[in-house]
This record gives structure tokens, C-alpha cells and sequence, in this order.
């Protein structure tokens, strides 16, 4: 399973990157463009959850290229990715870092950093 360290690990691997804060939340940028941050859940994301379990542990969010690609990531039920009211209509999934594998998160941490990076950087011969 992932944490918060291993997110920050692969962010800080990929081109262009910097770390800063969006919110009051730790934040992810490649250019001036935020593709993955802490996204702790509000009061009213926990009243939405009702009867149902409230994920735990360190959620990370991270932008999808578009609304196809985030109904895609999440019809392949990988453990550990979802999506919450707050987020319908943008592009973006969430990630429980407790359920997801290292591999899908830095799958889709890649995939994030490519649907915002300036397309000369996108288009570098050398990712990582």
C-alpha cells in the first residue's frame, strides 16, 4: 500500500515539478497547474457519506485529462480509487492511500502530471 511519502517521492520525480500549498492543502504543480494534492474530507463530504463507511486514512486527489478519463479510471475498480459529490463534473479521482497499490498511484500521478503539464514539457524525450 501507498502513503503520503511515496506520492511526494514520485511528484518530486516528475519534470517541472514543485511542491506548495492550494487551500491550506499540500499541493503538486507542474507549471502553475495543480495536478495532485491532500484532500481531506469536510464536514459536509463526511454528512454526504450517511450510513455508508467514510474512507480513511490520507486521501490524495488527482486530475484526470478529462470527465472520460476519470469515469474510465474509476469503472476499472482498482482498490482505492473513488470519487465523492464535491467532485462530480471535474476532472479529478480520489485516491485512499491505505488501499492503493504503488503502482496505480504512480500510474495515476503520471496521468495527472501529463493532463496539466505545458505540452513542450509533456513532449520532452525524458519523463523520468
Amino acid at each position: 500500500m501507498a502513503t503520503m511519502d511515496d506520492a511526494e517521492r514520485m511528484a518530486a520525480s516528475m519534470p517541472g515539478v514543485t511542491e506548495g500549498t492550494s487551500f491550506g492543502r499540500r499541493t503538486w504543480f507542474v507549471g502553475t497547474k495543480g495536478f495532485a494534492w491532500e484532500r481531506p474530507f469536510s464536514k459536509a463530504d463526511i454528512k454526504r457519506f450517511g450510513e455508508q463507511p467514510v474512507p480513511q486514512g490520507p486521501i490524495l486527489a488527482v486530475r484526470t485529462a478529462d470527465l472520460t478519463e476519470k469515469d474510465s479510471v474509476l469503472a476499472e475498480g482498482r482498490p482505492g480509487f473513488f470519487t465523492i459529490p464535491h467532485f462530480d463534473g471535474y476532472p479529478a479521482v480520489l485516491i485512499r492511500l491505505a488501499a492503493v497499490e504503488p503502482d496505480d498511484l504512480r500510474e495515476a500521478m503520471t496521468d495527472g502530471w501529463l493532463a496539466v503539464a505545458p505540452p513542450a514539457l509533456a513532449a520532452g524525450p525524458d519523463l523520468w
